[in-house]
């Protein structure tokens, strides 16, 4: 079996460049995931991050999870839960405005360290744009401008905590689904694992390393791609022993951002009469995944190719 592939970005600085470009693009052709190391985020700075946000789980999250457990009567479940997840979330909005500061019961050092962690996190998802830009033969900043709403690009982390679970064969962590967005940028814990993606009819474990961030791709590059780059169904399975954090970050389109294949990608397609990804405004989209979001992505698609005749015409 192929081996889940982890990049190191350092490389890109040496004469390995050719070759580490050439695993990103397998990587996004073949897996629609892998594993960065030596990204530039600081190791110590990332060990703070895991630090305040199991302290924050542990204060103000443990308990509630524990009650919502009660009052659902999840405790010990005779038949499978397929509505739910076993997993404790909260969600911080970065752009187009913060919300940081409406999130009760945040410390003011983990408001500021995870302030810092999405400036952070927002470079590198410009850097990996632009890595694919040179991959797929568009012009640099190409996909970074096809994000760009009126107000830029929207940018957010789910944090959550996915706690012990005594019936991990009748609920998942998280169920199975594609993401809608751009481009994922997951810190996850380093011991506890449970995140699979799907590959080749077989669901492979992506490996828990220490100060790695995982990437995957969303819906919409599958769209700019036309199908080039796939997203990839992935789930969380929820474990026995110990709880998995994992902080994902979604550098995604702005709402009214208009999305279609790019031109660039898209001529040799037509000539051979192959399948076109529709057009579409990215709210437009989210509207009908919120619905749908644990199901497959391509009626989504379908459905917003029947919609697409409303869409006006917009050039990046």
């Amino acid at each position: 079996m192929a081996t889940f592939p982890v990049i190191n970005l350092e490389k890109l600085n040496s004469e390995e460049r050719a070759a580490t470009m050439e695993k990103i693009k397998d990587a996004c052709e073949n897996w629609g995931f892998f594993e960065l190391m030596n990204h530039g985020i600081p190791h110590d700075f990332l060990d703070t991050v895991e630090r305040l946000t199991k302290e924050h789980y542990k204060k103000c999250m443990e308990q509630r999870f524990k009650e919502l457990v009660a009052s659902k009567a999840l405790e010990g479940l005779q038949v499978e839960v397929t509505h739910m997840d076993w997993e404790s979330t909260f969600y911080l909005r970065h752009l187009p405005e913060s919300n940081m500061a409406e999130i009760p019961d945040l410390t003011n050092e983990y408001r500021k360290v995870m302030k810092e962690f999405a400036l952070k996190l927002e470079k590198l998802a410009e850097e990996l744009l632009d890595l694919l830009c040179e991959n797929l033969g568009l012009e640099k900043g190409y996909l970074k401008k096809a994000f760009y709403g009126a107000r830029g690009p929207t940018f957010g982390t789910k944090v959550s905590n996915y706690p012990p679970c005594p019936t991990p064969d009748k609920i998942k962590g998280l169920r199975a689904h594609t993401d809608a967005g751009g481009i994922i940028l997951l810190f996850q814990d380093a011991k506890v694992s449970g995140l699979q993606l799907l590959k080749d009819g077989e669901w492979i474990d992506v490996p828990p390393m220490r100060h790695s961030i995982v990437i995957n791709l969303g819906d919409q590059l599958e769209v700019i791609t036309n199908g080039k780059y796939k997203s990839v169904e992935h789930r969380v399975i929820a474990q026995t022993d110990g709880a998995r954090m994992s902080i994902a970050s979604f550098y995604n389109p702005g709402s009214d951002a208009v999305i279609y294949p790019a031109p660039a990608l898209l001529e040799k397609e037509i000539e051979e009469k192959k399948q076109v990804y529709p057009k579409f405004v990215f709210e437009d989209y989210m509207k009908l995944y919120a619905g749908l979001k644990f199901q497959a992505k391509e009626p989504r698609f379908e459905a917003m190719k029947a919609m697409e005749t409303t869409v006006p015409i917009a050039t990046v």
